[in-house]
């Protein structure tokens, strides 16, 4: 039998022109998680040397793993809240029979109008582009 090696540690590439998503990478980062995770801008030069080959890549919310897998939308969600301490039962019950379907469109929707719904989160971005402060918390 081969011995599969846990994953240690996941990617997460998210859009830097998001304002929910720059506050889900500020959440998400004074979490705890079990994992390490690392937040790249997926229009990052760095994302596309390393990533450049995901098709999803600058579309959608994408993590990869250390072992190489790769999750995309609403299962990237899943996968990141999984990652994280407090939330991985979370991440169990919305991959569940009863809530994924739910999750899934709930995920879709709210990726789909990722930057209007972002407009009502920051009153400095008036063109629905905020851009995060390195070290600063995003407000």
């Amino acid at each position: 039998m081969q011995k599969v090696e846990p994953i240690a540690a996941i990617t997460l590439l998210y859009d830097p022109a998001c304002p929910i998503c720059l506050r889900a990478r500020h959440w998400m980062s004074a979490q705890k998680a079990f994992v390490h995770i690392e937040f790249l801008p997926n229009n990052s030069e760095e994302a596309k040397r390393r990533f450049g080959e995901v098709p999803w890549l600058g579309e959608e919310l994408v993590v990869v793993a250390d072992r190489g897998q790769v999750w995309v939308g609403a299962a990237a969600f899943i996968v990141a809240l999984w990652a994280l301490r407090e939330w991985r039962a979370w991440s169990f019950r919305l991959s569940g029979t009863m809530l994924a379907p739910l999750a899934e469109r709930f995920f879709s929707q709210v990726s789909k109008n990722r930057h209007w719904l972002g407009t009502f989160l920051h009153e400095g971005c008036p063109d629905g582009h905020c851009r995060s402060n390195p070290g600063q918390p995003y407000r």
